[in-house]
C-alpha cells in the first residue's frame, strides 16, 4: 500500500493502523500528533484507524527544550 507521510509517497507493506505506523517508525506515541487527511487521530484510536491507499499522514513531534 502506498500512502504518503509528511508529503513523500512511502510504500508501507505489513502496517494496517496508525499504531502499527507509529511502530514502525519508532515513534514515542507519547511526543507525536498524527493527521491523516486533515483530521487529527486521538491517541486513544491509534489502535482502531485503519490505514487505507493513498493516505496523507502528517506526523508532527514535540521537542522539548528550555
Amino acid at each position: 500500500m502506498q500512502v504518503y507521510i509528511n508529503g513523500e509517497a512511502q510504500k508501507l507493506d505489513e502496517v494496517r493502523t496508525v499504531a502499527g505506523l507509529v511502530e514502525r517508525l519508532a515513534l514515542n506515541i507519547r511526543k507525536v500528533a498524527i493527521e491523516i487527511n486533515h483530521a487529527i487521530v486521538p491517541r486513544s484510536l491509534y489502535d482502531q484507524t485503519i490505514l487505507c491507499e493513498g493516505d496523507k499522514i502528517e506526523i508532527v513531534q514535540f521537542i522539548g527544550g528550555g
